[in-house]
């Protein structure tokens, strides 16, 4: 049974790449496996939900992805959620184009019924790639200095928007942002 829903935003393979790099030395320190063990994929969750209905969400974000363009992406500081997952993530630099795309997405989620819960609403959305999880609170220091190695920033872009079903992670479709070719 599944925990929730997300949408998410994905990056070119140069960005996702450099995202998995960090995972990579994480796992290897022994210090998070959980993104890795999940099957999960770099990405900005644009939104979550406990209950939604893929098959009728498809068509709608299929549209909006066709309507958008690949979303430059600086991944410029690294961070910490203050919650009981010890997530550590590297936030973007908030650009109006990254902003917006969100603030539309909630938008189309609202006309379509769905509920949005107050950590994704647009004024309180905090955009962060999670690169570890339920690190141990007596290696978080560690964490941020195997984190602070990377050269940042780094850069890319947001290539796809897709929705996932979680945990472990379940892909249920993904579309080019900016594609309007028919499948």
């Amino acid at each position: 049974m599944s925990q929730g829903y997300a949408i998410e935003l994905y990056f070119d393979p140069a960005l996702e790449n450099q995202v998995l790099k960090a995972w990579n030395v994480l796992a290897r320190r022994q210090i998070s496996t959980q993104l890795i063990e999940i099957e999960s994929r770099p990405h900005i969750t644009l939104f979550s939900t406990s209950s939604i209905e893929p098959t009728k969400l498809e068509p709608v974000i299929k549209a909006f992805a066709s309507k958008q363009e690949p979303l430059y992406l600086s991944f410029s500081s690294i961070g910490s959620l203050s919650n009981d997952n010890n997530v550590l993530f590297l936030a973007p630099t908030p650009s109006m184009s990254l902003l917006q795309f969100h603030s539309q997405l909630c938008e189309l989620m609202k006309k379509e019924g769905v509920e949005i819960g107050e950590v994704y609403r647009p004024d309180s959305w905090i955009p962060y790639c999670s690169v570890a999880q339920d690190v141990p609170k007596a290696r978080m220091a560690e964490a941020f200095c195997v984190l602070r190695d990377l050269k940042l920033p780094v850069t890319g872009y947001a290539m796809d928007i897709g929705l996932v079903e979680f945990s472990p992670v379940r892909e249920h479709f993904s579309f080019v942002l900016g594609n309007t070719l028919e499948a």
